[in-house]
């Protein structure tokens, strides 16, 4: 019969291998590498939605992660490296990080596109040392059936998230929790 002890000796192996097949992420990524990787996964998302161009523009900033590592076996964790742009350009770096429990085993890769509809949420990004997503800004999750309907008129304020670039299998049931902080990036 599996003990506690046995059970976290699993988790930690799955997770260090998991972690060892995606090396590319383990290091800090340059801010070169982060702004070229974000401006790939948001082309990704006009090209899949092209309605979600519509937003982009319309938004005050776009938090961008383009590349996030997600491993578990009943403990998990995920990272990822992201830029935050105001105007076009970039308007500083930042971490996400997560932690879970529960029913889950894999690891996937993927990316994710905040769409800042108002100034009071970039604003908030910017004045918090960390925020966890679910506490702060309304948060939207966006798929092609909101960008068609996306007006000025259906959403005002708040967060909007589009995922892309999915990759890996993960399954899982269990409890997570997303931080958001900003971070220095490589030069």
């Amino acid at each position: 019969m599996l003990n506690f002890r046995n059970i976290m000796l699993s988790a930690v192996c799955a997770l260090a291998l998991a972690f060892l097949g995606f090396s590319d992420l383990a290091s800090a990524a340059t801010k070169a590498e982060i702004n070229k990787d974000a401006t790939t996964a948001l082309n990704t998302l006009y090209k899949a939605h092209p309605n979600t161009k519509k937003i982009g523009e319309r938004a005050k900033g776009i938090l961008i992660f383009p590349h996030i590592l997600k491993a578990g076996l009943i403990i998990g964790g995920a990272f990822g490296e992201g830029v935050l742009r105001v105007k076009g350009k970039a308007d500083g770096y930042y971490t996400s990080t997560a932690a879970s429990y529960g029913l889950q085993i894999g690891a996937t890769r993927f990316g994710y596109i905040m769409f800042l509809l108002d100034d009071d949420s970039v604003d908030y990004i910017r004045r918090t040392s960390g925020w966890e997503v679910g506490v702060g800004p309304t948060l939207v999750a966006g798929n092609d059936a909101y960008a068609k309907k996306f007006t000025t008129t259906t959403t005002e304020k708040g967060i909007v998230v589009y995922f892309v670039n999915q990759q890996g299998a993960f399954a899982g049931l269990g409890l997570e929790g997303t931080k958001i902080t900003q971070g220095l990036a490589t030069q």
